[in-house]
């Protein structure tokens, strides 16, 4: 048996999704970095390694304030393993953008590792994705943005 519950693990990745909704709606990140303990680490292979809460913050804020990230309010678990023993989390999440208009959902997965830490915090959390995978999903939703845009 691992440091912590089942229990304990479940509702902390909970709050976890609901607090990303909650910053994906507001475009307020604030809560979501608080998530992370004071010295966690966040690996992003496109954008490198965060140390520490307030570097994780900064950057999750500075980039979800810009286009295309701006469309970007939807992170939906399309499923996750729990690894009790020790106390980590990976996921398939999907980023999905605003509907451009036509209806149809465009969105691409992730695959996250998040390393509970205890107390509702995590320490660490690495995302892994194909970003050749992004891009054409991208240049559809623009195309869909903008056929839907001009009627």
């Amino acid at each position: 048996m691992g440091q912590w519950s089942r229990e304990e693990l479940e509702a902390a990745h909970e709050h976890f999704k609901a607090t990303a909704a909650e910053a994906g709606r507001t475009g307020d990140w604030r809560p979501w970095a608080d998530l992370f303990t004071e010295d966690a680490t966040y690996t992003e292979h496109m954008y490198g390694k965060f140390n520490g809460r307030e570097e994780i913050y900064a950057w999750i804020s500075a980039t979800m304030s810009q286009w295309p990230y701006t469309e970007m309010t939807e992170f939906p678990h399309d499923w996750c393993v729990c690894d009790e023993e020790r106390g980590w989390w990976i996921c398939q999440i999907e980023n999905r953008f605003n509907d451009p208009g036509d209806g149809k959902v465009y969105e691409q997965y992730n695959i996250t590792v998040l390393k509970y830490a205890g107390n509702m915090q995590f320490s660490s959390e690495e995302d892994a994705y194909n970003p050749a995978n992004f891009g054409p999903m991208v240049t559809e939703w623009l195309a869909a943005k903008k056929a839907h845009s001009e009627k």
